[in-house]
């Protein structure tokens, strides 16, 4: 028998229509307005897409907000731009920094530059002096320029790694770094507060600021390299995004000249065309840097996130196949590097919960101070005095953090070169330099296994199910459970050689889980070895927290 096909509501129908005379673009109203018609005709597929769209606002959170480019409240657009902006604009007036100077950034997704003027636009008219970055530019440029201008705040737009559907809007505070609680709760009620978007007072005349502060940053940048080796071939992706030209500029600076760029990702191009994710960390999306790495005999390959926060490096393997490193094996290398150069007195260096433990053993190594985060570079940034160095295992490193206090590629990838030039002028790779890594400080192999759910409810159940009932041993080893709750929603499994963190993802509709084993390392001739056993108990762990996860 067929099912009775699902009809609008006279109030869905009449809050759509609310929205539409809300609206703040033709463009807008006329999109929306064409879904309603559809969805008032019966039609199915258009009754659950306004719904959808309708479903509540765009959740403001520590990342800021972040969805598909599209009418309605639950989407990014410029009514919700506007909105979004009207509280932050509160929120800074509470915090007694109204009237002080608001930075404005954008990427070069679908939307962005007309995200970024109606955020200068709101700002303008609540009184706040505002600069505006003169174009398309990495995130770590806002972050910068935050510092640099003695901001009150910063506003990124961008998705980052996100799919070409999407768009975002991340909120610095005045000391440079990603909001965090309560600061987001504060917004997010002050955005509930705010008038329709059509009544929100908005302003021409920000400033758009010249080349001064890209200038600054790359004279900062080129002075990140401590060793003298210059002679490196460099190949590097932006994945069509925005870091291609800085990171260009910026090794040049630094004196790294022989640099090639993968020609059919080098231009930013919001349809991100030649991959299905642009996120360094998919499979995939490496393979035309990687290609391009074996055919110019590169010495070493860069891929950045299209906002050119996030860094993966690409090496020749020993069997002369590349590979980029997982975020790990970056983070343990450059945080070695910039350990092995510091003058800094009682220095401090930081990675995540989620994150390999080698750099723990690397700090004491150094008579450094170590600390471990909450996940996100939020967290990161604030981990403590003297912050020289921090990383997470999801290709974020931070290489200067007195100048930008969040992840940063361009600078990230500077630093890889002067490290991977000083290895090559010593005829030593990175993979060399990882072995000597694992000779001092053993064997520290991670991974992650995601498990998809898609119902928030599911995903509770799951993590409710495992805190009740924690595993008591895992591959044989005894392992011991600890709750992060209310601090976060995380669930830690310990035991003498391995470490399970379970986590609800913040941003996919996964349940993820972040797995390390670690191996001592007898002898050099024990590497191989060592590492072939650590490497099977590692696929071992895999199968086995996906049947905890399983149920």
């Amino acid at each position: 028998m067929e099912q009775n096909p699902p009809r609008l509501t006279s109030a869905e129908r009449d809050r759509a229509l609310r929205w539409i005379a809300d609206d703040v673009t033709p463009h807008d109203r006329t999109e929306l307005q064409e879904v309603l018609a559809a969805a008032m005709n019966a039609q199915p597929d258009a009754v659950a897409e306004l719904r959808e769209r309708m479903a509540g606002e765009l959740a403001f959170g520590t990342a800021g907000l972040r969805g598909p480019v599209r009418a309605g409240p639950n989407g990014m657009n410029t009514a919700v731009v506007v909105r979004a902006t009207a509280g932050v604009a509160s929120w800074l007036r509470g915090e007694g920094r109204a009237g002080r100077t608001v930075i404005v950034g954008r990427d070069a997704r679908h939307g962005s530059a007309d995200f970024a003027t109606a955020a200068a636009e709101v700002l303008t008219a609540a009184g706040f002096d505002v600069r505006l970055l003169p174009a398309a530019l990495p995130t770590p440029l806002l972050a910068f320029a935050v510092r640099r201008l003695g901001a009150a705040a910063g506003i990124q737009i961008t998705a980052s790694h996100n799919p070409p559907a999407d768009n975002g809007y991340k909120v610095y505070d005045h000391t440079g770094a990603l909001i965090v609680p309560p600061a987001d709760r504060r917004i997010e009620s002050a955005i509930e507060a705010a008038p329709a978007a059509i009544s929100v007072p908005r302003s021409p005349g920000a400033e758009v600021l010249g080349d001064d502060v890209l200038q600054a940053y790359l004279d900062r940048v080129a002075r990140l390299p401590r060793g003298s080796a210059r002679e490196l071939r460099v190949v590097a992706t932006a994945l069509h995004g925005v870091g291609a030209d800085t990171l260009r500029l910026a090794l040049r600076r630094a004196g790294f000249t022989d640099v090639g760029f993968v020609p059919e990702q080098e231009e930013p191009d919001p349809d991100f065309p030649t991959v299905a994710f642009p996120n360094p960390e998919e499979p995939q999306a490496g393979d035309l840097l990687l290609d391009l790495a074996q055919r110019t005999g590169a010495d070493l390959a860069i891929a950045l996130d299209p906002d050119a926060d996030r860094c993966a490096l690409g090496v020749a393997g020993r069997d002369g196949r590349w590979r980029l490193l997982r975020g790990d094996e970056t983070g343990v290398l450059l945080g070695e590097h910039v350990l092995s150069g510091l003058n800094t007195p009682d220095p401090l260096v930081a990675t995540t919960i989620v994150s390999s433990s080698m750099l723990a053993s690397i700090a004491k190594a150094h008579g450094a101070r170590y600390e471990e985060t909450l996940t996100g570079f939020k967290w990161l940034a604030r981990a403590g005095a003297g912050l020289v160095y921090a990383y997470e295992e999801a290709l974020g490193v931070c290489v200067d953090p007195e100048t930008v206090r969040d992840k940063d590629g361009i600078a990230a990838a500077v630093v890889a070169c002067d490290l991977t030039a000083q290895a090559r002028a010593a005829n030593r790779s990175l993979l060399d330099l990882l072995d000597d890594l694992a000779l001092r400080h053993g064997l520290h192999l991670t991974d992650q296994v995601s498990l998809r759910i898609a119902d928030l409810a599911e995903r509770g159940r799951v993590m409710a199910r495992l805190r009740e009932h924690p595993p008591t041993e895992l591959l044989g080893t005894a392992v011991v459970a600890q709750d992060l709750l209310p601090r976060a929603d995380v669930l830690r499994l310990r035991g003498e050689d391995l470490r399970v963190v379970v986590r609800p993802s913040g941003t996919e509709p996964k349940l993820k889980a972040y797995l390390e084993v670690t191996a001592p390392v007898p002898a050099p001739a024990e590497l191989h070895r060592a590492r072939d056993l650590a490497e099977r108990r590692l696929a071992g762990l895999r199968s086995a927290v996906r049947d905890l996860l399983a149920g």
